[in-house]
């Protein structure tokens, strides 16, 4: 039976995270509560209604994951429960990335969208600049051309400056994209562009342990994989069950579909009996 099942309602998924709440605290750092975790698994699971089609075990997954990293899922863009069919996914947004490069009190980072009409220019090399000033399309989502990412080591003379145009953003989704239109770029184009030229800065930036971990977390999400905690570790793990695209609506489960010609011939084809000390196969 599909777990998933179970998850028709807000109060469902309360009531399997309460049985999991000692795992929660475990992961958790000291400024947040399994309390907390929880209503904001809640909330993302009322707004989000994809979600009940995940299973439980995946949604209690990506909320030890996110715990373990430090980011409050639904808030402020610090991460997301994304869905892919039946698997929940915690994927990290660009501001919790920032967030956590900034806290380390190490170096400090930060991103934006160019938009049609905005003065942008950059510059690379062994000075580098990135000057921006919006015009009247800024924010607009339709209109982004470009994405950035600048980051600077305390007490480092220059910038590490990335920017990319949307269509090398696309072509870098398309070249790692394994989910289709599933994936969250679809949804939150302009989140996934940011986080993208972000995490090429952050190659260069020194990294805590939460950053490391959620890391992962981003770059598995990249290809459509799913991450658990390990010891204290976010690990990139297979999605539990893998997704099979078809047009073939099944009404009963346990039906069998209809034999092929030549399946048909091999079961009225009589077998030899098998000795009695061979194991039977199984149903």
């Amino acid at each position: 039976m599909n777990q998933s099942l179970a998850l028709q309602k807000p109060g469902d998924l309360m009531k399997y995270l309460e049985r999991s709440r000692s795992a929660i605290a475990m992961a958790l750092p000291k400024h947040l509560t399994p309390d907390r975790m929880m209503r904001l698994a809640l909330t993302c699971f009322s707004t989000t209604p994809a979600l009940r089609k995940c299973t439980p075990q995946s949604i209690l997954s990506s909320v030890v994951v996110a715990a373990q990293i430090g980011l409050e899922p639904g808030i402020a863009g610090q991460g997301y429960l994304i869905p892919y069919k039946d698997t929940c996914t915690f994927v990290p947004g660009w501001q919790g990335l920032v967030g956590l490069l900034n806290n380390s009190g190490r170096a400090t980072a930060w991103t934006g969208a160019v938009f049609e009409g905005d003065e942008f220019e950059f510059e690379l090399g062994s000075n580098p600049k990135c000057r921006h000033i919006p015009g009247d399309h800024f924010g607009d989502p339709k209109k982004i051309t470009w994405v950035y990412a600048c980051g600077k080591v305390n007490g480092s003379e220059q910038p590490v400056i990335e920017a990319w145009p949307m269509r090398r953003v696309w072509r870098h989704r398309d070249q790692f994209n394994k989910v289709g239109q599933r994936h969250y770029s679809y949804e939150n184009p302009e989140m996934y562009a940011r986080k993208v030229v972000l995490l090429q800065v952050l190659k260069y930036m020194p990294r805590s342990i939460e950053l490391n971990n959620a890391l992962t977390a981003a770059n598995a999400a990249e290809i459509g994989r799913t991450t658990a905690v390990d010891d204290g570790v976010v690990v990139e793990i297979e999605a539990e069950e893998q997704v099979r695209e078809s047009t073939v609506q099944v009404t009963d489960p346990f039906e069998k579909p209809d034999e092929s010609p030549e399946q048909k011939i091999a079961a009225e084809t009589p077998q030899p009996a098998k000795p009695n000390n061979e194991t039977p196969d199984l149903i």
